[in-house]
């Protein structure tokens, strides 16, 4: 069982955030595993005790609640309750901003599981988030009864995360899933049609254009679930299809249970203008994926690197603006992947199979956009320590997380 007491070492915490947030780490990892010392001996401080003497070394009350609630003591720790507090944002968190965060705890202790619905919720409440994406699976009625509780009674908002019934065999489970995420309370549940990124997954455009028709018969094949339940399913715009493309599909489909979630810096890699894309997917949106993106030169094309909200070149201000205004009751989830940049080598041949008639004009705008907002900013994980890589990705999370209520308004 975890801890709900932790030892403090006797010196003063660093006041720098990252490297308090490894030694906050340090302290807590033990008592993922076990709630004594091999001694025998109580592990001593509760979480006031903890909050307090981080208080002391010099950092804000602000500060150490925002810190104290993303590390490992959020999951070993007695927790504040930081739902009705002045830190609160409706924007939400998916499981994919805390991959590092559950490999961390994972170490300590191989049976918790931080993506756990009921689990990630609470994360996600400690942080002053407004809600969760996540993959539910399926849940039985008790465990459905008590995860819709919990985000009803701190006024948070749940979507799924399903993959679309294969073949007719996989109906069955998918049913059982959306099944779940209504008994939740979900407000949608988000999925994705067509395999990896375009311009890397595919060597030809025909075998683009099968995986396009599979894509199109796993939606035909979810929509009258998804009616039957009620429950929207969010589509996202995945590096697969331009907005032209995905409008069209759901234009096919033809159903108020199926529409987009709407990636507002996925489509950017596909050379499309960011507000084209989200003016696009605005009347169909059902879920929202918030990002920015720090972008920079390179030989065969450009970098697209997630980065904290408000720290990179895209417009999210205006972006945010269309979709309320179009879908005022949207929610919006922050997905931020902490990890080195992306390539999207569209000076080289074989980005260019699978678009035999995308312009040159949008090649152009795009590499001057790219010229125009270029960062120094990039972050490479892949050369950080593991502490590191937590301790970044808990730093980009609660930055996004502030950006989001107190420049966003969300």
């Amino acid at each position: 069982m975890p801890s709900k007491h932790v030892k403090l070492i006797a010196r003063p915490f660093p006041e720098d955030v990252a490297s308090l947030t490894i030694v906050l780490d340090a302290i807590v990892s033990a008592a993922c595993c076990r709630s004594r010392e091999p001694s025998g001996t109580p592990i001593l401080a509760d979480y006031e005790t903890v909050l307090n003497h981080m208080i002391n070394s010099n950092i804000s009350r602000r500060t150490a609640l925002r810190i104290l609630t993303s590390t490992a003591a959020a999951s070993v720790l007695p927790t504040a309750t930081l739902a009705d507090n002045e830190n609160k944002t409706g924007l939400g968190l998916v499981v994919y901003c805390a991959r590092f965060r559950r490999e961390f705890l994972r170490r300590k202790n191989k049976d918790f599981d931080l993506y756990a619905p009921r689990t990630f919720l609470d994360y996600c409440r400690n942080l002053g988030a407004g809600g969760m994406q996540c993959s539910l699976g399926v849940l039985d009625r008790d465990e459905a009864r008590a995860l819709r509780a919990s985000a009803n009674e701190h006024n948070l908002y749940i979507e799924a995360i399903v993959r679309l019934p294969k073949d007719k065999a996989d109906v069955n489970r998918f049913d059982a899933e959306m099944k779940t995420a209504v008994a939740v309370g979900a407000k949608a549940a988000r999925t994705t049609i067509i395999p990896g990124r375009r311009y890397e997954y595919f060597d030809s455009l025909e075998m683009f254009k099968e995986y396009e028709t599979r894509g199109r018969i796993l939606l035909e094949r979810g929509a009258p679930i998804a009616e039957k339940h009620r429950m929207p399913i969010a589509v996202e715009n995945h590096k697969d299809h331009r907005a032209d493309q995905r409008v069209a599909l759901f234009e096919h489909i033809s159903s108020e249970y199926v529409g987009a979630c709407v990636d507002t810096g996925n489509s950017f890699a596909l050379l499309e203008d960011p507000i084209v894309t989200v003016e696009a997917l605005a009347p169909w949106a059902h879920s929202v994926h918030l990002k920015d993106q720090a972008l920079q030169l390179y030989e065969d094309g450009f970098l697209l690197a997630d980065i904290p909200l408000g720290q990179g070149g895209l417009d999210l201000k205006r972006m945010v603006r269309i979709l309320k205004k179009t879908k005022p009751d949207v929610h919006f989830s922050l997905e931020l992947i902490t990890r080195d940049p992306l390539k999207v080598p569209c000076l080289a041949e074989k980005y260019w199979t699978t678009f035999p008639n995308l312009p040159a004009r949008d090649l152009a705008r795009t590499l001057r956009y790219v010229r125009q907002h270029a960062a120094d900013n990039l972050q490479y994980i892949s050369k950080l320590t593991p502490a590191e890589q937590l301790a970044r990705e808990d730093a980009n999370v609660r930055e996004s997380l502030d950006y989001a209520r107190d420049t966003l308004g969300i």
